[in-house]
């Protein structure tokens, strides 16, 4: 049988295993797999307004905080309900606003450019007053790290770091290492950074800059990373998924380790990616990676939306991608507070209504990470829920000099889905379109059907969890048995 391959739209279209269509259907290591479907934490309301930013943060005795932002407040979880943790007076937030959020030792620290870098250690945050307006901030070694700035002026290329091991110093002295700097090698804005083991990496839409400590008087040290035009293009489409960041450029999807940036889409969903996504509102895209199961989450606006609606998911050791589209204003790891058995009934009164989760999920695990979201009704959901619908659609079967008959499809099932149905399509001559012919029930993982041209395709529909490993097409040439 041959093992499928995953979602790869720009391949071509007779590559053995490839999906050219799927839909709710992901990549694991061995197979592609129903997504999984959104699950509302218990005693986690609604947020008051859109999130655009948030985060699990911890501190050093591994307490954790749950940050998230609006365009004119901060927001705690707390005792199940979010709490108004900003400074008196509110944030001036925009259209294009979105919060930067980093934990530095005990400090949650926050930024949307609009306002100066906040921090608080517990409760309400309040204004850095040394600290400049930015953009992105994220911390590496004993430094909080700012890019595209604004201290009093407009410094879209500008870079800053906090004092040595004080995020609430940020006035320039050799002393204390607070310095600041611009990265003019290249044009443009910077649009993303993020730490890189000891590295500090800062990203243009076209170009990568890594930063590395070398002391005072220099401090950062800032080298502009070979690899043609590869760059960011918003601060929130790049992840980091351990010892390297996946992030979106102008022209592909990357991969960069500290040494060059790697293409990971040619040949499979580059193109698609770029035809389906709105080019205005791209760099609005959201990436976030699961570690647990590592996927990496591409949230991206389509070409009738402006804000994330659609999503493709990558697993970053097996190659493949899959489809899972969710609207969505924001996405996090968060980690769930577990349950206990006398806990249960704040989940249902009985037994039998319970959430469907299997018991190992991380649904139920405390300390568990999963990856989540805030949906568009403003609602954190983590995506551990079962499987619901999902659908895929295979390549082509057949041979342009070659009438067969197409008797049967058979799929291997690492876990069978609760019902699975199919339709079958033929094409006589290749480039004039496929037709429909026969659907019908997929009985004991193999569809029967007698069909006869020269290339052949199926797509297939499954109900609730499901995990596809191998398909195989039963043809044999018209005229014999």
């Amino acid at each position: 049988m041959t093992p499928l391959t995953g979602f790869a739209p720009d391949a071509e279209v007779t590559t053995p295993g490839l999906l050219t269509n799927c839909d709710n259907l992901i990549p694991y290591l061995n197979g592609m797999e129903g997504a999984p479907s959104p699950a509302t934490p218990a005693n986690t309301p609604a947020l008051a307004a859109a999130c655009i930013g948030a985060a699990v943060v911890s501190k050093l005795d591994d307490t954790r905080r749950i940050i998230a932002g609006t365009t004119t407040k901060l927001y705690e979880l707390v005792a199940g309900a979010w709490t108004d943790v900003s400074r008196v007076g509110n944030y001036n937030g925009g259209v294009d606003t979105r919060w930067s959020i980093t934990q530095f030792g005990d400090a949650t620290l926050c930024a949307n450019r609009a306002d100066v870098i906040q921090r608080s250690t517990s409760g309400v945050f309040a204004d850095v007053a040394t600290a400049p307006k930015a953009e992105v901030i994220f911390t590496v070694g004993a430094f909080v790290m700012a890019l595209n700035l604004n201290d009093g002026s407009e410094k879209p290329d500008g870079w800053a770091c906090s004092a040595a091991f004080d995020d609430t110093n940020w006035t320039p002295n050799i002393a204390t290492q607070a310095t600041a700097g611009r990265l003019v090698a290249t044009a443009g804005r910077l649009t993303a950074g993020m730490r890189l083991g000891e590295y500090a990496v800062a990203y243009k839409a076209r170009s990568i800059y890594l930063g590395q400590y070398v002391g005072a008087p220099t401090v950062w040290n800032w080298l502009q990373v070979p690899g043609g035009e590869a760059g960011c293009i918003g601060k929130e489409a790049i992840c980091d998924i351990g010892g390297a960041h996946f992030f979106v450029g102008d022209d592909n999807f990357w991969i960069f380790d500290g040494t060059r940036p790697i293409p990971v889409a040619d040949g499979t969903v580059r193109q698609w990616f770029f035809d389906n996504c709105s080019p205005q509102y791209r760099y609005r895209t959201i990436c976030s990676f699961d570690k647990q199961k590592n996927l990496v989450w591409v949230f991206f606006p389509s070409n009738s939306s402006s804000t994330p609606d659609s999503a493709l998911v990558f697993h970053v050791i097996a190659k493949k991608w899959g489809v899972a589209n969710r609207a969505i204003e924001a996405a996090l790891n968060y980690v769930q507070q577990g349950v206990t058995i006398d806990g249960l009934s704040a989940y249902s009164a009985t037994i039998d209504g319970l959430a469907p989760y299997s018991f190992d999920s991380q649904f139920w695990l405390q300390g568990g990470r999963a990856m989540a979201v805030f949906d568009t009704s403003h609602q954190l959901q983590s995506m551990t829920g079962p499987a619901a619908a999902s659908s895929m659609t295979t390549g082509d079967v057949g041979d342009d000099y070659t009438v067969t008959t197409l008797n049967g499809i058979r799929l291997r099932y690492a876990q069978a889905p609760s019902a699975a149905s199919a339709q079958v399509f033929i094409q006589q001559n290749s480039g004039v379109g496929f037709a429909a012919t026969g659907t019908g029930a997929v009985l004991d993982g193999k569809f029967d059907v007698r069909q006869t041209a020269r290339w052949h395709k199926a797509t297939f529909t499954f109900a609730g969890p499901v995990r596809i490993t191998h398909m195989d097409a039963i043809l044999t040439k018209a005229g014999m048995r």
